[in-house]
Formats: C-alpha cells, structure tokens, sequence
C-alpha cells in the first residue's frame, strides 16, 4: 500500500457479505469513484464490530477483513456519504473513538484572560 492516495470510509452500514465486485460495485455505482486509484476503501457492518477494507494496488484487489474483539467501531450513521480520512483519523476511528468532533468547553487561565485585557 505504499501508492496509498487516500482513505475513503463509506458511511453507514454495508452488507458485510459482499466479496471484492459488490463493494467495487458500491464504490463506484452509489459514490461514483473509481475503485481502481490506489484509495483504500472501508466498510462497516451493521454491528460495528467489524469492516471489510477495499484496494486496489496496480494489479488486483486486496480486500482485508478485521473483527474487533472487544468493543465498537464509532463509525458514522449517514448512509448517503463517503468521508475522505488521514491516517490520523483512521487510527482514531480503530481505536474506538468517533470522527464526529465533540466540543469541549474552553474555560481560560486567570494569567489568560489578565494577559488579554492588556
């Protein structure tokens, strides 16, 4: 995978029973991509406990298929989308944490809000 020119995840649950030409053909009929550009596709079940990757690396598909042994995948609900990744996400979302971004409430140091009355 070292021509690995993105990571695609494709949103919402798939059927996890599809082999190599039903997720091509997912790639390419719903989300209209092409399969074939050195992208790393991921697909998740409905228990969110396991995904299938999809890629192409120059002379057939590589298709990998990864259960977790103990807890979920956060992965996102909205089946009509595909969401383009960095490697740093990817490892976030397989560490069990979610994509979506939680807000955290900021609440500045007392030399923070001296310094900026300045």
């Amino acid at each position: 995978m070292r021509q690995l020119r993105g990571i695609y995840l494709v949103c919402g649950k798939t059927d996890l029973r599809r082999g190599i030409d039903g997720l091509v053909d997912v790639v390419k009929e719903q989300f209209e991509l092409n399969p074939y550009n050195h992208a790393l596709y991921l697909f998740c079940g409905t228990r969110k406990d396991r995904f299938k990757a999809l890629y192409w690396d120059g002379d057939g598909f590589v298709l990998l298929y990864k259960r977790i042994e103990d807890g979920r995948i956060q992965w996102p609900t909205n089946q009509d989308e595909v969401r383009k990744l960095h490697a740093k996400q990817l490892t976030r979302l397989l560490s069990g944490w979610s994509l979506d971004a939680s807000v955290r409430p900021f609440w500045p140091s007392k030399k923070e809000v001296k310094s900026a009355r300045q």
